[in-house]
């Protein structure tokens, strides 16, 4: 497989997300300890609204179109994901995203990159 291609995650957890079930997300990710990796997964499109995203590992993954309003991801990894479109009203981003970062994958689609100076 690529390292940049998108992929379909073999865990419960992600079928819950690609069915827009957040309620039932935020229950699975609290009664578990371990947290599987989110990298280049496909959330094209999806609702997501409500999202709890503290630790998760969304790198590189793709949310072309996806309605993220209010999400907090502050404490996620997304390095490299890309946001083409996608509504983000309200979201927190981490610290080391800058917000022409932000800008350019929301318009163009280019995948974010980590600021080394924080």
């Amino acid at each position: 497989m690529e390292t940049d291609a998108v992929r379909h995650i073999n865990d419960p957890l992600y079928e819950t997300l690609r069915k827009e079930d957040i309620t039932a997300f935020n229950a699975g990710k609290a009664a578990r300890t371990n947290l599987p990796s989110f990298a280049h997964g496909d959330f094209r499109g999806l609702e997501l609204r409500g999202l709890d995203a503290q630790g998760l590992d969304l790198s590189h993954a793709y949310f072309r179109g996806a309605d993220l309003r209010g999400i907090d991801f502050s404490q996620a990894n997304m390095e490299g994901a890309s946001i083409a479109g996608a509504k983000i009203s309200g979201c927190f981003f981490p610290d080391r995203l800058k917000a022409d970062e932000i800008l350019m994958s929301l318009n163009h689609g280019t995948r974010m990159r980590y600021s080394a100076d924080i």
